[in-house]
């Protein structure tokens, strides 16, 4: 079910505490010289499409939130950004709706690096005052990390920015806005941790053209893989997600 081609007398009847409402979030930002600045937004959808296609009695799945949180990037140009507390604040104020219209079970589902911090404290402000209700917020490629790293070729196992992860499952999804000729290994990331503790530096600093890892190693054929798995597994986890009790007390989680 989409939210936005159900009129409101469709929607009324929807089974609030049965249905899982997922809210895909992405961004509009620069990602290196051979990928679209949409891709967050393309990939994040398709995979929550993809989802629904598979639940569609169970989930109601929201328009996109193109617009994250990309700070970060500005200095490279080509982004769209939404500060912080703009971004939390929108976050709340989407959840809030669909909270006081009945619904209990709500996923964000993220498709940028830079909207994992934001989308947690949003989902965190939001508990107290729905107590009741399940609010969850994750990536779409959590629930794969691992079969992620098994599948990747280069030394970065892990989803980053334009990476060998993005640059495959671009092409599988949108190979035409892809420019081949473009792609080639990002070099060495400078890194924003040190004895565990983390550093504030943006893409301008930690790369040299805006972009990560080897997508020089994409495919199409690895994107299929990991659209594929990627949902796969999304799926289970959703299931899991709507089999979760609700309640505001101890009891109501455990036997």
């Amino acid at each position: 079910m989409r939210f936005h081609e159900l009129t409101s007398g469709r929607l009324a009847a929807i089974d609030r505490d049965q249905t899982l409402v997922i809210i895909p979030i992405a961004a509009v930002e620069q990602h290196g010289p051979h990928m679209p600045t949409g891709t967050d937004f393309i990939l994040c959808s398709a995979v929550a499409e993809a989802v629904e296609a598979q639940l569609v009695e169970r989930v109601l799945l929201t328009p996109t939130v193109w617009l994250g949180a990309s700070a970060h990037h500005l200095r490279l140009g080509s982004t769209l950004n939404s500060a912080l507390d703009t971004y939390i604040a929108t976050l709340c104020d989407i959840a809030r709706s669909l909270l006081d219209d009945g619904y209990q079970r709500l996923l964000f589902l993220n498709g940028h690096g830079g909207n994992i911090d934001p989308m947690r404290v949003a989902v965190r402000e939001m508990q107290p005052a729905y107590p009741e209700a399940l609010l969850a917020a994750g990536s779409y490629w959590a629930v794969a990390d691992e079969f992620v790293r098994e599948t990747l070729e280069g030394a970065h196992k892990y989803v980053g920015h334009a990476c060998e992860f993005e640059t495959s499952m671009m092409l599988h999804v949108r190979p035409e806005l892809v420019l081949r000729d473009k792609i080639a290994d990002a070099g060495k990331l400078v890194t924003d941790s040190l004895n565990g503790v983390f550093l504030s530096r943006d893409m301008y600093q930690r790369t040299r053209q805006g972009y990560t890892g080897r997508p020089d190693l994409a495919s199409a054929t690895k994107g299929k893989l990991l659209f594929s798995g990627i949902v796969e597994r999304l799926v289970s986890f959703v299931n899991k997600l709507l089999s979760e009790p609700l309640g505001t007390e101890y009891s109501d989680f455990v036997g």
